[in-house]
């Protein structure tokens, strides 16, 4: 594994060709593959021709900018979370529509939010007391985010906005306690986001907790945002009950649908490319330590958690799984997997574990090693504890040729932590 092998195998089970050129690539770096945001960005853009839908993309998930000229011919826009966000969408994709969601505004950034954001949800009744007639009265469009009191996920609590005590979303009982006539006039539109990369089951039945909840209040509605979670472009989404949900509500209160997914949008469209430093043994578990963190550079590989797929690799409950199942597949022979080692970043953090995973070779210092699903949930939400070095992020173009869009080092580092006339 010294070299990058020109084909090599996907979980263990399908092949798929990779560039030999990833091999040259100083690491550790992600790279963003552009002809699979163009793939995702036509699958949405079904979506959107056969339901007259619009779809956002939420920032939070992927916000690589060089990026958003490819995806504005498929998008309406972009999602925010917040002031900078918005301003993002704003510069980078001009002309389109910028949405932003907040848990809370503040008043020291509302007045230049205002310059960016065409629609501006709030979170509660008060907030929309306080902020509603401002946005309103600059030609906003204002919503309001409801909590329908429906969860549909299992193992992922952190991700569950419909949890017990959550601080997300208006319930039907505060909407009764303090929504007033003249508030509800501010309204254009109801937000509502559930979900956690889920299929359009979860959104069929969260749909109808949302009818029960706010059906009378829905048709004196502009537009409906459904939130982000729908995992569109996932092999086996059933598209089908997507838009069958998008033109039952299009229908029954005549509004305007908006989606606002981030995964799907990007979902296995970038990879984080890493070596291996060492390889140590404790117990009989042999452990390679990369150059590449869980901690800094995947930080959702340790909050979700989830395992990533890994080239050359196969998923530890995969070999379990096809154990169990007996699974005979042709060119892809479980058994050759043998060598099973635990992958971990180089932080002093004992956590810092990516996963396990069995591979046909030993593991050496040197090896190269490539995740995939790598685009979202990382270069956005990646860190320098320890003093470890942001990696570069790169393009692959639609034409193969890789480009560097990025050259972090030590003052990025550094002007986080302190004030700019101290760094040399």
């Amino acid at each position: 594994m010294e070299n990058l092998d020109k084909t090599l195998v996907y979980a263990g089970r399908n092949q798929r060709k990779l560039p030999k050129e990833f091999g040259t690539l100083p690491t550790p770096c992600y790279v963003i593959d552009e002809e699979k945001l163009q793939q995702n960005g036509e699958i949405l853009a079904g979506v959107v021709a056969r339901t007259g839908c619009k779809i956002l993309l939420a920032q939070k998930a992927f916000s690589n900018y060089d990026c958003y000229p490819l995806l504005a011919k498929y998008l309406a826009g972009t999602e925010a979370s917040g002031l900078f966000e918005a301003r993002l969408g704003a510069e980078e994709m001009p002309g389109k529509e910028v949405h932003v969601f907040c848990g809370a505004y503040r008043d020291d950034e509302f007045e230049e939010l205002l310059r960016y954001a065409d629609h501006i949800v709030f979170n509660s009744v008060r907030q929309l007391e306080k902020f509603g007639k401002r946005a309103k009265d600059a030609g906003k469009s204002v919503g309001l985010r409801i909590n329908p009191e429906c969860s549909t996920q299992e193992g992922h609590a952190i991700y569950d906005p419909c949890a017990p005590g959550s601080r997300l979303g208006v319930t039907r009982d505060v909407w009764n306690k303090e929504m007033t006539e003249e508030l509800l006039q501010l309204l254009d539109g109801l937000h509502f986001h559930t979900l956690c990369e889920q299929d359009a089951d979860a959104l069929e039945i969260t749909l109808r907790a949302v009818e029960a909840g706010f059906g009378d209040v829905l048709p004196q509605m502009q537009w409906l945002n459904m939130g982000g979670g729908h995992h569109i472009t996932k092999p086996g989404y059933d598209v089908d009950i997507l838009e069958k949900c998008i033109a039952y509500a299009k229908e029954k209160w005549n509004v305007e649908v908006y989606l606002e997914p981030g995964e799907a949008v990007a979902l296995n469209a970038g990879y984080l490319v890493s070596r291996v430093l060492d390889v140590v043994t404790n117990g009989g578990t042999k452990i390679a330590i990369l150059d590449a963190s869980a901690a800094c550079h995947m930080p959702d590989v340790i909050e979700m958690p989830y395992t990533p797929p890994l080239y050359g690799a196969v998923k530890v409950e995969d070999i379990e799984n096809a154990v169990q199942t007996q699974e005979a597949e042709p060119g892809n022979n479980m058994s050759l997997y043998t060598n099973r080692y635990r992958l971990a970043g180089p932080t002093c953090l004992a956590g810092d574990v990516i996963s396990d995973y069995y591979f046909k070779q030993e593991l050496q210092e040197g090896d190269l090693l490539i995740f995939e699903d790598m685009a979202i949930y990382t270069t956005c939400k990646n860190n320098t504890f320890n003093g470890m070095p942001l990696p570069n992020i790169w393009k692959r173009t639609a034409e193969g040729e890789l480009l560097q869009l990025t050259d972090f080092g030590y003052r990025d580092f550094k002007n986080r932590l302190g004030t700019l006339q101290h760094t040399k």
